[in-house]
Order: C-alpha cells, then sequence, then structure tokens
C-alpha cells in the first residue's frame, strides 16, 4: 500500500530504526540544523551553531562548533549547555563572542538572561562577560581593532542601565504588562513592540570595583556599556547593522516614521566615540540598507528597496557610498544592468570585487561584482542556495552555509578562482531521503516559463502512478530554492507522494518582469501558472491525475484558498496561516504600512478568495497559530466559520463536515516547537490520506481525539 510500509506499532516500536528519518517524525525532528558561520581573523577557525532536539522531544537547543577550514580535521563541539549559545561572532583578537541564557558559573542565583560571553583565542572554559537585566541581543566586532558592540533593549523612558533594571524589576514585581503606543507599528510576527527598545552600546572596560583584592591570574576588570543611540526611539527595531573595520563607525538602517502610520528605512551613520547619529541617505518613496564595509573602510555597499504602488513592484538595487570624508551621499550604481534581487555578503580583502547572493532559476548562487565595473560572474554552479559568506584573509577561498532539496545546510569551502566547492566534515552526516528529484518547467498562457522541482518517490511509474500534491510557496516574493524544515517534501515522498514546488509569477530568481507580471493581481497570474505547471506535470505517466491535493503557508495559503474556490480539480485543499478576507487583512496585519500600499481597495476586493467561499466543495484542512500577527487569527477564525456555513460542504445538522481546523493557541505564522510540529504532518499525513487515498491513518495521539 503507498503509505504502508509498516505499521505504526512497529514503526514506534523500542529500537526500532526506520529506513530514513523521513519514514519517522520523531527521527525527522531529531536531525541536527546548521545555522552560522563566523571565520576567525587569521582564517583557521571557522564556527557555526547546530541545534538539536531535547532529551524530551520538547524543545531545540543550539550549541558552538568549530569546523576546520583545510577539511582535515572532523567537527567539534566547543560550547555544551541546556540553554544554548547563538551568534558567534568572532573578534580581532581571535576571541569568540557569543550569547547565551544559560547560568552564570560565578552568579548561579541570578536569574538567567541572554548574556555576553567570551571564549578566550587560546582556548579554556567560557565566561560571561557583560549581563545584564533586559538580556542582549546580538553581538558585533570590528576587524581590524578590538572593539565589540552590542544590540540590547531598554525601556523607552530609563536614564541609565541602573534605572533601566530598577523599572524593569518594578514592572515584573507588580506584574504590569501593559504597554502604551504612541505610534506604528505595535507588534511584529509574534512579538509585541514595547515598552523596551533597541539600542546599540559599545562594550568597554569598567572600573575595578575592588582594586588590589587577591585574584587568580586569569581576573579581568569588568566590562561596562556606552549607550551609542540614547534618542533614537523605536527606529532599530528591525534594522540592519555593520561595524566599520576601524571600529569608528557603525552603519546601520534606522525606521523613520511618515504621516499616516507610513514608515521606510533610512541610512545613517553611528560615530561611535561620540554617539553622534548622522543621516547619510533620506530619499522619499526609497528604504535604504548597509551591505559590508571595504577593507580600507572608505566604501559602503548599500542596499535600496524602492516602495510599491498598487501598479509597481519593489526593485532592489546595489550601490556604492564613499564614506571616507563623511560628505558624499551620492550613490554610484552598481551592477544595476543584473536583473535580479542582490544581497551583498563580503569584499575581497583587495576591494576589487563583492561577493554576492542572489535567487536565480531555482537556486540563490554566490555571484563576484566587480567594483571597477559592475561585471557579474557567477561562482558557484550548483543548484543549491548559499548564504553566510565569510572571505579568507588571502582572497582566495570563501566559505559558506548552502543547502538544497537534496540536503540540509552545511558548511563548505568555495575556491574562488575555480569554483569548486567542497563539502567540509560537518557535526552530523546528511541525512537520507528515498526518491529522486527534478527540474520541470512549463509555459504559461502568456508564454512565459513556469518552472519547479518535483520530488517524486521511489517507484513512481506508470504502472504505480504517484498521488500528487502542488504546494505552493509563501512571499509571495519568493522562490522554492533551499533546505526548509517546516515545509520538506521528502516527509511526504516518503509516504508515497510527489511533490510539486513551482515558482509562479511573483517569484524571485526569474527577473523583474516576471515579478511584474503578477504584481497587484494575485488571482490572475500567479494562478494560472500553478495551474499551467500543474496541467504538465499530471500528464506524466508516473502521476495519478485523479489524486491530486493543493497546499501552501501564508501567501502560499491565500493561492490554496484563492484556488478552492476557482477549481475543484483537487481533491484536498491545506491552508496555513493563510489571507482570506484581504480588506479585513489589510489593517490588522502588523505590517499594514506596506501592505497599504500593494493593492487598491478595489483590488483588494478583486483579489479576495472569501467572496468565492460559495464556490468551495473541497474539502480543507485550516491550520492557524493564535499568535500570528502577520496573518492575525481572524483570517482562519473567519475562514472555519464561512467554510462551515457557506461553502458547498456545509456543516450538516449534526454539526459534521469534512472541513477541519488545526488550531495552535501558543504559535505563530510558524509552528516551532518540535512537539507541535510534529502534531503539524501529523493531521496533514491523516487529512491527505483520507481525502486522496480513502485509507485512515491515525491523528497524533496528543490531539487527545
Amino acid at each position: 500500500m503507498l503509505n504502508q510500509i509498516m505499521d505504526s506499532a512497529d514503526i514506534h516500536a523500542p529500537g526500532h530504526q526506520p529506513e530514513t528519518p523521513f519514514h519517522d517524525l520523531d527521527h525527522y525532528l531529531s536531525i541536527p540544523r546548521v545555522g552560522g558561520l563566523s571565520l576567525s581573523p587569521d582564517g583557521t577557525r571557522l564556527v557555526t551553531t547546530v541545534t538539536t532536539l531535547n532529551g524530551k522531544g520538547t524543545e531545540f537547543a543550539s550549541a558552538l562548533w568549530e569546523i576546520d577550514p583545510t577539511g582535515q580535521r572532523p567537527a567539534r563541539r566547543i560550547t555544551r549547555s541546556s540553554k544554548g549559545e547563538t551568534g558567534a561572532v568572532f573578534a580581532s583578537t581571535g576571541d569568540l563572542y557569543f550569547t547565551s541564557a544559560r547560568p552564570d558559573p560565578d552568579n548561579p542565583d541570578a536569574d538567567p538572561v541572554s548574556a555576553l560571553w567570551l571564549l578566550p583565542a587560546d582556548g579554556g572554559e567560557a565566561r560571561v562577560v557583560h549581563s545584564r537585566s533586559g538580556g542582549i541581543n546580538s553581538v558585533m566586532a570590528a576587524k581590524d581593532v578590538d572593539a565589540t558592540f552590542i544590540t540590547a533593549e531598554v525601556l523607552a523612558g530609563s536614564s541609565d542601565e541602573e534605572n533601566d533594571e530598577a523599572r524593569r524589576k518594578a514592572r515584573k514585581d507588580n506584574k504590569v504588562s501593559a504597554i502604551l503606543h504612541s505610534g506604528y507599528p505595535v507588534r511584529y510576527w509574534d512579538a509585541d513592540l514595547g515598552p523596551a527598545e533597541p539600542r546599540l552600546f559599545a562594550v568597554e572596560q569598567g572600573e575595578d570595583k575592588e582594586p588590589g583584592k587577591p585574584s587568580t591570574v586569569d581576573a579581568a576588570p569588568s566590562l561596562k556599556l556606552r549607550n551609542l543611540t540614547p534618542g533614537v526611539g523605536g527606529s532599530l527595531r528591525e534594522a540592519k547593522s555593520v561595524v566599520s573595520p576601524d571600529g569608528k563607525t557603525i552603519y546601520t538602517s534606522l525606521t523613520k516614521a511618515l504621516a499616516k502610520a507610513g514608515s521606510r528605512e533610512v541610512l545613517a551613520a553611528v560615530d561611535v566615540a561620540t554617539g553622534n547619529v548622522k543621516v547619510l541617505l533620506d530619499h522619499e518613496g526609497m528604504s535604504y540598507f548597509p551591505g559590508p564595509v571595504s577593507p580600507d573602510g572608505r566604501t559602503l555597499v548599500v542596499e535600496s528597496e524602492s516602495d510599491t504602488t498598487p501598479t509597481q513592484a519593489p526593485q532592489v538595487k546595489l550601490h556604492l557610498l564613499n564614506v571616507a570624508n563623511g560628505e558624499t551621499t551620492e550613490l554610484e550604481p552598481l551592477a544595476h544592468h543584473w536583473d535580479r534581487w542582490a544581497t551583498a555578503l563580503a569584499w575581497l580583502p583587495d576591494a576589487s570585487a563583492i561577493l554576492a547572493k542572489a535567487d536565480d532559476d531555482g537556486a540563490s548562487p554566490v555571484f563576484r561584482i566587480g567594483v571597477a565595473d559592475g561585471g557579474v560572474a557567477r561562482v558557484t554552479m550548483d543548484s543549491a542556495a548559499y548564504s553566510d559568506v565569510v572571505v579568507s584573509p588571502d582572497g582566495a577561498t570563501a566559505y559558506a552555509l548552502r543547502s538544497s532539496y537534496e540536503f540540509p545546510t552545511e558548511a563548505v569551502r568555495i575556491d574562488l578562482a575555480t569554483g569548486e566547492v567542497v563539502r567540509l566534515p560537518a557535526p552530523a552526516e546528511r541525512p537520507v531521503y528515498r526518491g529522486r528529484l527534478e527540474r520541470v518547467e512549463t509555459t504559461s498562457e502568456d508564454g512565459a516559463r513556469v518552472p519547479a522541482y518535483l520530488a517524486l518517490p521511489e517507484g513512481a511509474s506508470a504502472d504505480a502512478p504517484a498521488p500528487l500534491l502542488l504546494w505552493i510557496h509563501g512571499g509571495p516574493l519568493g522562490s522554492w530554492n533551499a533546505w526548509t524544515w517546516r515545509w520538506n517534501p521528502w516527509l511526504l515522498v516518503a509516504k508515497g507522494y510527489a511533490v510539486l514546488l513551482p515558482d509562479p509569477a511573483l517569484s524571485t530568481g526569474y527577473g523583474q518582469e516576471f515579478i511584474q507580471r503578477g504584481w497587484g493581481e494575485w488571482g490572475k497570474k500567479p494562478f494560472t501558472d500553478l495551474m499551467a505547471i500543474t496541467d504538465a506535470v499530471v500528464e506524466r505517466p508516473d502521476i495519478d491525475e485523479s489524486r491530486t491535493a493543493a497546499m501552501g503557508g501564508s501567501f502560499g495559503g491565500y493561492m490554496a484558498n484563492w484556488v478552492a474556490g476557482q477549481t475543484d480539480r483537487f481533491k484536498a485543499i491545506v491552508t496555513h496561516a493563510s489571507l482570506w478576507a484581504l480588506d479585513q487583512f489589510g489593517p490588522t496585519t502588523d505590517a499594514a504600512q506596506y501592505w497599504l500600499k500593494e493593492m487598491t481597495a478595489e483590488m483588494a476586493i478583486q483579489n479576495s478568495p472569501h467572496l468565492n467561499v460559495g464556490n468551495i466543495k473541497t474539502p480543507m484542512l485550516l491550520i492557524h497559530g493564535d499568535k500570528d500577527y502577520r496573518v492575525p487569527i481572524g483570517e482562519g477564525l473567519r475562514l472555519w466559520y464561512e467554510l462551515l456555513s457557506s461553502s458547498q460542504l456545509p456543516a450538516d445538522d449534526n454539526g459534521q463536515s469534512p472541513h477541519r481546523f488545526l488550531y495552535f493557541p501558543d504559535e505563530n505564522h510558524w509552528v516551532l516547537q518540535p512537539q507541535h510540529a510534529k502534531v503539524w504532518y501529523g493531521v496533514v499525513e491523516h487529512f491527505l490520506a483520507k481525502q486522496l487515498l480513502g485509507e485512515d491513518v491515525e491523528l497524533p495521539e496528543e490531539l487527545g481525539v
């Protein structure tokens, strides 16, 4: 049978080893996950973060691992705690900074908060170098000098660190959670904004509180924080910041409040010595973000993004800004002829070129952009997605993280002369899956190419065609090109399904026009592209056209809802964190100031799935988290009621319907808790098996039903 490799009792028997980790959700959740990459100043040490499941299977915890850049030595773990460690950054001295909420051995009675830790370059035990009641968000370090900076939150009215600690304690002791807002936004993704606001701090030597007191030779003076940005309000909440190599300047984006609750990002320079904040770039209709600073500190890469309008998609461009004299604000275009949305990652040491990444036809390769002429050359040639690129001191080699649908994130070495990519010894082996991955495409009704990945189970053939799941990506400005833990096709492939991962109109990696052709008309070109690629794939003899389902999350959930109201070709629809009523969604999302630029009220109504609820005759599985602020729970609640009251499969006289609603009271736009992820996949498998295969797969026991 399709998904009856063995019965569930055998699968979960003690000591049982499934065929692959994708055949058992407990094994899948236990696969180690790699993220982040930092290179020591001398180029001899690479450090990454590895996240694993705790012994109870209820939480993920992270640890720092060292990877040998030469590929000769095995990876080794260098930190270990139940709270985990994140954000590793090398200082110019070779010391390694990171943040962790694990207890301080020298102050075991204090409440654990995310503190700044240091692991000495010459080895030894990690120690806390600074802790504060409000915690520390992230750490940055200058490349050429011993200068360290952090981002941390302070209560808006606090006068200094001592006052901030006292006021936090008063709120906690009196159980006050109220927040008084005077501006917009008030929340972001799954976080309530305020009353704390982020600030940039310089980490500096403090005074010895007990001079002359005997101690061991490793005793170090305490550190103190100097607030560099006391008057910026909430403008650093989603900022991107970089430090100049000499540690004298921090370049950062700042959110500028505009009339009628609007906003955009301006580019500013923070003078470390004085704390003076100078806005460098502030132009109507444009947002600016700092990229890397050149090795000599004279040139800053700037990323710009134009405001959207109901008829115009954003344009993302790279520029160079001369910051040597602090006066020039004229941007020099960088590779504006290149029709891709690039992110600058690193300069080469001789400043001749910049390494960047960009979505490109189902991949996200590393590119070299010449500074003198703006020429673009692709460096990595495989169909993988790269991130966290760092360059060796001699400029001959880069190191990066890469992933694809064939393997999760792993550290690699890139020969910048030849483009050769070598996988470095990893903290864990690649998980094995059964099946194959193909690149497929078709032509849409307007002649546009519509590409996709198709993941197929072993044994799919004309004699045993596989049922098909159409997976629609979120964004919508994105692409199926990298490994994903939240929507992993191999889990469903292991159950015998084929999974189609298309990039319809609005997807990145195919040029500005491919994005523009779907802009403001979500229900048109993106929908017809999805149907065109589905039509092409179901013509294959190894695909069973009579057993198909559509699934998506966020924008993909919107599109799943739209599909449900436009066609009954699918036997089931799974819609996660989905937009349903666009007139309702616009003002209630956490970022209404952006959404309301994208569509007029008339366009929102024309593209709103809720108006087609009376056409829905396909069983739908609705999934939503109550803490989702990007697509508020009101979308899910309204969709659920209208499915039961107004679709062609309404609740009957006994209140029963084939529709289902999987509700997570404490999850957000994503399902992050391990056991909830297990429930998510278990319910999805149950629903698909019932609707597509006519089989009864047991629901997760944890649901209690």
